[in-house]
């Protein structure tokens, strides 16, 4: 393993910065109206000087009421799951976690139609429900995985997916309750959707959550990379782990239910980004979960990009594009464990 400098990680930093900087151009530049990448700069370029009165009234529409803020919510997404998918790894040991095969997100959802049909129209509620739904799932999750006063891979893994089935259960009852024209956007909605615009408090409300939530689990990364060899190994060299798993699990919960209340169930980022992030830069938890972060930003940018081009004018939703390319990822790395 190199030995982490601040230097190395504010370049590599920098660098996915870059990636994520040429992703979001991209984004920004394909779509139902093309724009040329001049025309896209001339107009930033207006923003940033302050002429937006020069700004024709098509492009400002375009680029920053309708892509932009999508764009900057797939970010906020993305961060958010993939910095839970690499603190459930670490904390559960379990290269196969992640919130959506947990069951995290499916709990989250629960919680999010619950308080969408008992108070649809009282603010905050929806991140609030789909928090304590997470929250609660990942407990019941981690005590059914428990054997014998210990973690169990399989068990954990088992207990998740058993979660998830009996949450999505759950979610049918729930929907059948709901009026044809609420059905049908409850149903894309669940399939990670990005479409419907949120109000710009509730886009603060979701960068604040994400600061709280990755300082958190980051102020334990040093020990997450001792509690992956053991919470006895742990606990000898002086880890308070059950402080940490409190940061760690209420911090993770909180990530995913705010990713959830505004996204839906969009599977596979939290699994994919981490394992990426890991393969390019090492297991150091200090510089994975800063990594993962940023790819998660990146891959769900470029996701829901590939979800409304591909097969345009139909818009798909993002889960399943995430879902294509994380389950056969998916069963690679159960193979590989199972081995």
């Amino acid at each position: 393993m190199k030995t982490l400098t601040f230097s190395r990680l504010l370049w590599i930093c920098a660098a996915l910065i870059a990636v994520l900087f040429a992703v979001v151009v991209g984004a920004l530049k394909v779509g139902a109206v093309p724009i040329s990448i001049t025309d896209l700069a001339v107009n930033l370029g207006r923003v940033i000087l302050g002429h937006t009165v020069q700004m024709p009234s098509e492009y400002r529409m375009i680029i920053f009421d309708i892509r932009l803020p999508r764009i900057a919510l797939a970010m906020l997404v993305g961060a958010s799951l993939s910095v839970s998918g690499t603190a459930f790894q670490a904390l559960l040991r379990n290269p196969l976690a992640d919130p959506y095969v947990l069951g995290v997100s499916s709990g989250g959802a629960v919680g999010a139609i619950v308080s969408l049909i008992l108070l649809p129209r009282i603010p905050l509620v929806t991140p609030l429900a789909a928090f304590v739904g997470a929250i609660t799932t990942i407990a019941a999750v981690y005590f059914l995985g428990r054997r014998q006063g210990q973690l169990d891979s399989t068990t954990l893994l088992l207990a998740g997916i058993i979660s998830a089935s009996f949450l999505s259960a759950v979610i049918s009852f729930l929907v059948t309750t709901l009026a044809g024209r609420d059905l049908r956007g409850i149903v894309f909605w669940l399939m990670g959707d990005l479409s419907t615009p949120l109000p710009e408090a509730l886009h603060w409300v979701l960068l604040a959550g994400l600061i709280l939530g990755v300082g958190s689990i980051y102020t334990t990364a040093a020990d997450l990379n001792v509690i992956t060899a053991g919470e006895r190994e742990a606990l000898h060299l002086g880890v308070d782990v059950t402080r940490v798993k409190l940061v760690v699990y209420v911090s993770a919960s909180l990530l995913t239910g705010l990713a959830v209340s505004v996204s839906g169930a969009i599977g596979y980022v939290g699994l994919l980004v981490p394992h990426a992030m890991r393969m390019l830069f090492g297991s150091d938890y200090r510089i994975l979960i800063p990594t993962s972060a940023i790819g998660g930003a990146i891959a769900v940018v470029a996701a829901d990009t590939l979800a409304r081009t591909i097969m345009a004018p139909t818009e798909l939703p993002v889960g399943a594009v995430t879902a294509i390319l994380g389950a056969p990822f998916f069963i690679y790395l159960l193979r590989r464990r199972l081995a």
